[in-house]
């Protein structure tokens, strides 16, 4: 299949491998790369990449898991809602099973709450025309990919008159979490491998900050193996020849250098930036979106009054250590033995993307050719 298949030919994939492998034969140190997207972390242990790259080369997962890094704050208040009378929950589904403060999404479901799981939210939309009895709140979880379509939603919703249909924003933005990371005194990252999703979105222009003020080189790359083994040869070379860093675009069949322009005119109509908690992070100045004032009547936080309950963390859980790069999840005692994703205690165990499940589904591939 066109697209798919060359960017898994494993001879193709060996051959550039060998390639980083002599060049790094003069390198004595260490090269610490972070995947910013938890589709690569899903996409290097499904294909047993880390156990291909020499061992020069240290890859850390970051907090590129929407779902991840929501705090518990955002999922208590969207538990809250969900207990309203005549209110329907509408979310994607990864989110529904991420434990808050007390409870989940999936437990107050099983309960006496209406949430339903949907793949668009412009399924929202339709759920709030077929229900005009009832609230409609529509759980906004995502980075750069999704808030084009939220936004849609948004548009859509006022253009039709929709008074019941409102939504709970809880969106991230990525450049600012990456300015975040290269601030934080405990993590020293060599390069970075940027998003590809994020990056059709915004394109590469948001991450010049990274070569040019902090002299770190990036690369936006693909999800086939082909394509993270081309962008560790990307940076790999920036760093071993001491090349001006910058940021480069493996994945040019999907990324430009401009992004998506009627995306972002979409997210800027309808969002602005705003300061945001991350789980792992805390609080990263413009590092999240909340709704503009001329579509104020579709937040939820602004027209729908909600007692919450006191926030509180789980402290036996290191997500957060996990989002930001320092831990792995063979260094939480929770791993495998309590938590699992049949009974997930984090957020990291939960997700598709997370690095938790990552490890849990992956970890033990290419265990027996070593």
């Amino acid at each position: 299949m066109k697209y798919i298949d060359e960017y898994r030919e494993d001879r193709t994939i060996r051959k550039l491998i060998h390639k980083i492998s002599e060049g790094l034969k003069h390198y004595n140190n260490e090269i610490v790369l972070m995947e910013i997207c938890g589709t690569h972390t899903m996409s290097i242990f499904r294909s047993g990449l880390q156990r291909l790259f020499p061992a020069e080369i240290s890859l850390l997962s970051g907090p590129g898991c929407p779902v991840c890094v929501t705090p518990n704050a955002y999922l208590d208040k969207a538990i809250a809602y969900s207990k309203l009378q005549d209110t329907i929950i509408v979310t994607f589904g990864d989110i529904f099973r991420v434990p808050g403060s007390s409870s989940s999404l999936e437990k107050e479901n099983a309960k006496d709450s209406d949430i339903r799981i949907v793949y668009s939210p412009l399924d929202a939309v339709k759920t709030a025309e077929k229900n005009p009895d009832k609230n409609i709140i529509f759980l906004a979880v995502g980075f750069e990919t999704t808030a084009p379509l939220i936004a849609l939603s948004i548009r859509i919703a006022k253009r039709r008159n929709l008074k019941n249909y409102s939504v709970f924003c809880g969106h991230k933005l990525i450049p600012p979490a990456i300015k975040g990371l290269i601030q934080d005194k405990e993590i020293n990252i060599d390069g970075f491998i940027l998003p590809g999703h994020v990056s059709t979105i915004i394109g590469t222009q948001p991450y010049q900050f990274i070569s040019n003020d902090h002299h770190i080189p990036s690369v936006v790359t693909g999800f086939e193996p082909l394509d993270i083994v081309q962008g560790v040869y990307i940076l790999i070379s920036q760093i071993v020849n001491h090349e001006t860093p910058k940021v480069q675009i493996q994945y040019t069949r999907s990324v430009k250098e401009k992004g998506n322009s009627k995306a972002l005119d979409l997210i800027k109509e309808v969002f602005q930036a705003t300061n945001a908690q991350w789980r792992g992070l805390q609080s990263i100045h413009k590092s999240g979106l909340k709704i503009r004032k001329t579509y104020r009547q579709f937040d939820a936080e602004e027209k729908i009054e909600v007692e919450v309950e006191e926030t509180k963390e789980n402290n036996n859980c290191i997500c957060g250590d996990i989002l930001r790069g320092i831990k792995n999840p063979l260094n939480c005692k929770l791993f495998r033995t309590i938590c699992s994703p049949e009974n997930p205690i984090g957020a990291c165990m939960v997700s598709s993307e997370g690095t938790c499940a990552a490890y849990y589904k992956y970890a033990d591939i290419g265990r027996d050719d070593e």
